[in-house]
């Protein structure tokens, strides 16, 4: 596709694209929240007279706690998305990150410190747990893909704000200034049409038609109005139900979830945005810790960039499949400079090699591991049990995300990085090979095709058995 013709679809499908665009602030908001406490730790352990004291044990507390806000938001966002639509309760996940804001500007404890993230946990599950959904529900066929990878990319702005700011202000004012996610979500995405999916299944025809309108730009939507009706008169004959998704029919879709679900949280890189500055304060660089940071939130923001162009015109199966051999080898890198270390080698003049290694590993998740999945999330199940499906994933993240955060401080305070980075080094190998046996290629399909794509995919890459889709 040349530019012009994308600009060309840019245009045609502007609104779906702004919509997507407006519901992913809510993940640049909570995404500040996430990276918050690289710039921030190093301020209450290593600067003289802090707002607040805390010990490494308390900061990883601090750290690890949101992964545990993250599961009720989940299960929050699961209870409600089917009763009250998709569009307010995503409006509602912005009202505890404005609370734990104002509670971290005003903390004299460790204790207002660890309710605030708690608070940040449940808007962050909230977010994640109704944005694949509204996205996947308002975007045409060609370009949803790029619109859910959007996701990624507004995640990497809030990552990229916070550490450019945060070294350079108070404790306090760094809150203050976080606000602005909250602020830009709620004053954009208020207009925004609710989801035409959601809106049919309560029979409100109308709505759904004026939503589906103004989403495709056109008043010549009954055909797609009468497709949806008839997929969601199949997929709503039995309410669906967290104990559905266990069924064999959905043996395959549950594979898939486990496998992403695991797959990008074991891959290490919520430590390694949440630790940034600890992490880079053990390698000898030219660049101070808080510039390494910056360097990393740049290089994210700018990679995880194009997979928005090239998850619907390259497929989600290559883009996860090259993303898993790169960030094996980047993780490699920094695992050995950190194991001769250990052993008691001189590194120092090799700090660059670990340097340059967590930037491959980022740069390589960037491509694929973290963005496919919410493509392939937003499509992967109908619509009665979309949302269970999507609160299970978010479940099974929370509980790896916490297990890694807290882990990863122990590991560095009582054996060595080179711990935690094998660990990472290895899993993301064992991704790449779940993804290469279980995951098909679902790109330009609809939401009924995926849907018959994964039923028909097997474990065994035979021709006659396996389903591959240009």
């Amino acid at each position: 596709m040349t530019t012009s013709a994308w600009i060309s679809r840019l245009l045609l499908h502007r609104n779906e694209y702004l919509a997507s665009f407006s519901a992913t602030l809510c993940i640049f908001m909570v995404l500040c929240t996430n990276a918050w406490s690289s710039p921030a730790l190093p301020k209450l352990l290593n600067v003289p007279n802090p707002p607040l004291s805390i010990t490494s044990g308390d900061g990883s507390w601090i750290v690890s706690i949101q992964a545990i806000g993250g599961i009720f938001g989940m299960i929050l966002a699961g209870l409600t998305v089917d009763r009250f639509g998709r569009k307010w309760p995503f409006i509602a996940s912005a009202l505890p990150v404005i609370a734990g804001w104002i509670m971290i500007a005003l903390a004299r404890t460790a204790l207002l410190l660890y309710i605030a993230r708690f608070l940040f946990g449940i808007s962050y599950g909230v977010a994640y747990g109704i944005v694949p959904i509204y996205i996947g529900e308002i975007t045409s066929d060609g370009v949803r893909g790029a619109a859910a990878s959007l996701i990624t990319v507004l995640a990497k702005v809030g990552i990229l704000f916070e550490y450019s700011v945060g070294p350079y202000v108070s404790f306090e004012t760094l809150a203050w200034l976080s606000m602005v996610g909250p602020v830009l979500f709620l004053l954009t995405f208020v207009w925004m049409p609710e989801s035409p999916h959601y809106l049919l299944g309560r029979g409100r025809i109308a709505e759904a038609r004026r939503s589906l309108q103004w989403l495709r730009r056109t008043i010549d939507v009954e055909e797609e109005l009468n497709c949806t009706r008839k997929s969601i008169e199949r997929t709503t004959s039995e309410r669906g139900s967290m104990r559905e998704l266990f069924l064999p029919a959905y043996r395959n879709n549950l594979i898939i979830v486990l496998i992403l679900a695991l797959g990008m949280q074991m891959s290490g890189i919520q430590a390694v945005l949440s630790y940034a500055q600890t992490i880079f304060s053990q390698i000898s660089s030219d660049l101070t810790d808080a510039q390494m940071s910056i360097v990393l939130g740049v290089v994210q923001m700018v990679t995880v960039s194009f997979p928005v162009f090239l998850v619907d015109r390259v497929g989600r199966r290559p883009l996860l499949l090259w993303s898993g051999v790169g960030s094996c080898i980047g993780l490699l890198l920094v695992s050995i400079y950190f194991t001769l270390e250990a052993a008691g080698v001189n590194v120092e003049s090799f700090g660059w090699v670990s340097f340059v290694g967590l930037l491959f590993f980022v740069i390589s998740y960037a491509f694929g591991m973290a963005t496919v999945p919410f493509a392939i999330m937003s499509e992967i199940f109908p619509k009665n049990i979309r949302a269970h499906a999507n609160a299970l994933f978010g479940i099974l993240s929370g509980v790896t995300i916490f297990a890694v955060l807290k882990l990863f401080q122990i590991a560095l305070d009582n054996v060595g990085a080179y711990l935690p980075f094998w660990v990472f080094t290895v899993s993301i190998g064992l991704t790449f090979g779940f993804v290469f046996l279980y995951i098909p290629e679902t790109k330009g399909k609809s939401l009924d095709e995926v849907q018959e794509i994964i039923a028909g995919w097997r474990r065994k890459r035979d021709p006659s058995k396996a389903v591959y889709v240009d």
